[in-house]
């Protein structure tokens, strides 16, 4: 079959090439991929700056189509069924064998391309949400706001009751997260005025540092990402000038109690519902996949970018 490839080289991180078809586990289903999304994680992967777990390994964690076969164990959706799913790997191809547990049935009122921008930016808010605890009344400030997780988090957390602070780099880059909610957009955590009871920070370098100088006493910092690639230095003596008690917790979006096929199906309802939109700001052909990932690495792409399989 048809697949995307790690392409091993800067200027040609992947090519379009031919792949093994899957062979899934008694838990696994074999999904007909229609459209897939691109994470910044992957990017990091296939320029090396993240391990690559497994020998073998291809990208594709996030994809939307049709289940060609389904569990040999019983579980899971049955074949014809439309489907979002968040396979571990292997996702950027025309098939891709995910286990039952990461899949959740898609209403008509959804379609692959949208699905296809929900699983991991989609599951990675949901759960960052839940770390945070109860938002109704809490200030919460969001560093880089502007990308997939950031537009859920701020609608999401929006409708929860929060005061949300977007930091995006520009205006324009944040306009939409305004249309979803934040009552506030500034363009670095130095332009954030008072108090926080809870920061986001996916950015690291002197932003984490920063944003959480902004913490009112007893606030709580989620680490959740290091987007500008740069290690955080912090001083433990600026705590005694700077929040009271604030805490810093360390989020890994797969550490949880609940399936990513059950968080899949809330955010799928919460979409046919209207009360969700996936913010995706391209739209391609799978053969441009390079394309994308270099658009994505120059901040070119604001929200989700999803690729169609011909």
């Amino acid at each position: 079959m048809k697949a995307i490839l790690p392409g091993g080289a800067p200027d040609a991180p992947v090519l379009l090439g031919e792949a093994p078809e899957p062979e899934p586990a008694p838990g696994e289903a074999v999904v007909s991929v229609e459209a897939y999304s691109v994470n910044r994680g992957e990017t990091y992967q296939l320029d090396g700056g993240l391990d690559r777990t497994w020998a073998g390994w291809r990208p594709g964690k996030d994809v939307a189509g049709t289940v060609l076969r389904a569990a040999a164990d019983g579980s899971g959706p049955a074949a014809g069924r439309r489907v979002v799913a968040h396979p571990p790997a292997y996702g950027w191809a025309e098939r891709v064998a995910v286990p039952a547990t990461g899949l959740a049935e898609l209403p008509d009122a959804v379609d692959a391309v949208t699905a296809a921008a929900l699983p991991l930016a989609g599951i990675t808010a949901l759960r960052l949400l839940r770390a945070a605890g109860p938002l109704a009344g809490r200030r919460v400030l969001v560093t880089g706001a502007s990308g997939g997780v950031g537009h859920y988090v701020t609608e999401l957390a929006a409708a929860s009751g929060a005061e949300l602070t977007a930091v995006t780099a520009t205006a324009e880059r944040g306009a939409r997260l305004l249309q979803l909610g934040a009552a506030e957009l500034v363009s670095s955590v130095d332009g954030a005025t008072g108090r926080y009871d809870v920061v986001l920070e996916s950015v690291g370098g002197a932003s984490l540092p920063a944003a959480l100088a902004r913490l009112a006493p007893g606030g709580l910092l989620v680490w959740f990402g290091q987007a500008s690639r740069t290690p955080v230095t912090l001083d433990f003596f600026d705590f005694f000038g700077g929040p009271d008690q604030a805490r810093i917790a360390h989020f890994d979006y797969t550490a949880s109690d609940r399936t990513y096929g059950q968080d899949l199906a809330t955010l799928v309802r919460l979409v046919a519902a209207g009360r969700l939109h996936p913010e995706i700001g391209t739209v391609r052909d799978w053969a441009r996949t390079a394309d994308v990932i270099a658009d994505l690495r120059g901040r070119r792409v604001r929200g989700n970018a999803v690729l169609t399989v011909g």
